[in-house]
């Protein structure tokens, strides 16, 4: 399934949320520029669980440095999807300087689940997934009566429907644990290159984390038949 757009407009510009969508895509462009040396950059600025457990807080820097590299095109772009999707509502309930807290703590704690989950992995750990994840989770909670628009394949046709939020998020992290569940019987090897138990750790922590940051629903004020109400 592939989410198009949600039905629920942002008030506000959402200038953090396009923002980050621009560090990533300008981090992603540095890589392809630095041909035979990308391989060298990941293993410096991605997050390899192994090297995190024994490097202690020299290796705090590569929390946040690897939610922004990418591997492709289609990683940087998908993410990128999710993000515009999902992010300008949360920004939006959030306010704009605790949307940029709340995306980093995501990254960072979903990038400490990826490597409890695997501590012994040699593999880099790059991509904004887990951020994103967090994201989708602080979306699950604010913005239950939200339908997705989303593309889904059936049989040999695409349809476009609206999916419920809850209904779209609940599936996507149930297939994330699932998938998670088979890498800890995988001899720590990350199956299929993606960190599952990121997404899964991000998810989580947004459901915890965004509750806290969210400032208080502004009250309305009105008059309906000559009696004042506020909800």
């Amino acid at each position: 399934m592939i989410p198009l757009r949600d039905t629920i407009p942002s008030a506000r510009f959402p200038i953090i949320n396009l923002t980050l969508i621009a560090l990533n895509t300008l981090c992603f462009l540095h890589e392809l520029s630095l041909g035979d040396g990308l391989q060298g950059f990941i293993q410096t600025f991605g997050l390899v669980p192994a090297r995190f457990h024994n490097g202690g807080a020299a290796e705090i820097g590569s929390l946040v440095s690897s939610m922004f590299l990418h591997s492709s095109w289609l990683h940087l772009l998908g993410n990128m999807l999710f993000l515009y999707i999902f992010g300008d509502n949360v920004e939006d309930r959030l306010g704009h300087l605790r949307y940029v807290c709340f995306y980093l703590l995501c990254g960072a704690a979903a990038g400490v689940a990826q490597t409890y989950a695997l501590p012994g992995s040699l593999l880099p750990m790059i991509g904004a997934s887990g951020a994103i994840a967090g994201v989708t989770g602080a979306y699950f909670l604010f913005f239950p009566t939200a339908r997705v628009v989303t593309l889904v394949p059936i049989f040999f046709f695409f349809q476009i429907i609206e999916i419920p939020a809850v209904v779209f998020l609940l599936f996507w992290f149930l297939m994330q644990l699932m998938y998670g569940m088979v890498t800890i019987s995988a001899a720590g090897e990350v199956v299929g290159g993606v960190a599952w138990w990121a997404h899964i750790g991000g998810f989580l922590f947004g459901m915890i984390a965004a509750p806290l940051l969210a400032p208080p629903k502004p009250a309305r004020a009105g008059r309906v038949q000559g009696l004042s109400w506020r909800d």
